[in-house]
């Protein structure tokens, strides 16, 4: 299996795994994309290759940034699916609000996903976030101010700390990056 193949075969198993997460079925995401259920179910399953609109569109409708779906690394083949080094991650989200993320985990295809999260100096998150997951992390380096479910909390080397499905925030208003591995269950990327 060339580096290609094993990148495709990675694209239908993560398609597969966000709609499913975001309990969609395929006749839903079909109906948006004005495409077939049979098409789709082919491009989950690796039987055929959506062009980059097509991508575009599967991105737009499962609520994720393209560069998740088009950030596929060659890892060799006797890697895929075990090892994600550390010039090929995945980046996702936008880093509007100063956050800059990584996917450590191989794929979205797990229970859950592992995420490398950068929280540049002077940032905040701007609006809270509350999704229906369950989430750990674990602070590597730098400061980060938390409000979960309506508590402040402020994090530093070496702390983790945990969001059950609640209202939480972010912001770093410290003059470091603060860097953290983040676990979310069931994968959101």
């Amino acid at each position: 299996m060339n580096d290609q193949v094993a990148a495709t075969a990675t694209l239908g198993a993560d398609i597969r795994a966000l709609r499913k997460a975001r309990g969609l079925t395929l006749s839903d995401i079909a109906a948006i994309l004005n495409r077939s259920v049979g098409w789709l179910s082919q491009v989950e399953r690796d039987m055929s290759e959506p062009s980059i609109s097509d991508l575009r569109q599967i991105a737009e409708a499962l609520g994720v940034p393209m560069s998740m779906l088009f950030a596929h690394s060659g890892a060799p083949a006797e890697e895929h699916g075990y090892i994600v080094r550390a010039g090929s991650r995945r980046p996702m989200g936008s880093g509007e609000e100063g956050l800059i993320e990584e996917l450590l985990s191989p794929d979205l295809t797990d229970d859950f996903e592992m995420v490398h999260s950068t929280f540049r100096p002077k940032s905040r998150m701007q609006t809270p976030a509350n999704r229906p997951t369950q989430e750990v992390g674990y602070m590597i380096s730098g400061r980060l101010d938390l409000l979960i479910g309506g508590r402040p909390f402020t994090v530093g080397p070496g702390d983790s700390f945990r969001i059950r499905h609640e209202p939480y925030q972010w912001s770093n208003p410290y003059d470091e990056p603060a860097v953290a591995v983040w676990v979310i269950a069931p994968p959101v990327y």
